[in-house]
């Protein structure tokens, strides 16, 4: 799925979607519920998850590199592999989350 286009899906319900290996770099999910999503091998480049609640997503192997997680709530999260270069992860929820990097 190449969804390379700036997308806005600021504040959407996005419960449980299947975004598996969708290309979603530089997307506002600011304030978007991504609870239980599956977004593994998804390219999250730059994107802005300000606030999103990401709360037992799986996010293996995601790139989220220089992506904006302040204030995302990430608890209980599978972040096997991720790249997290440069993310900004303050006051960011991460209890439980799996970051074996």
């Amino acid at each position: 799925m190449d969804t390379s286009k700036k997308k806005n899906l600021k504040g959407v319900d996005l419960i449980e979607v299947n975004l598996e290996g969708a290309n979603l770099q530089g997307a506002n999910f600011k304030e978007t519920n991504l609870q239980g999503a599956n977004l593994e091998e998804t390219n999250l480049q730059g994107a802005d998850l300000e606030e999103a609640n990401l709360r037992g997503a799986d996010l293996e192997e995601a790139n989220l590199t220089e992506a904006n997680l302040v204030e995302a709530n990430i608890e209980k999260t599978n972040l096997q592999l991720a790249k997290l270069h440069l993310a900004n992860l303050k006051e960011a929820n991460l209890q439980g989350a799996d970051l074996i990097l």
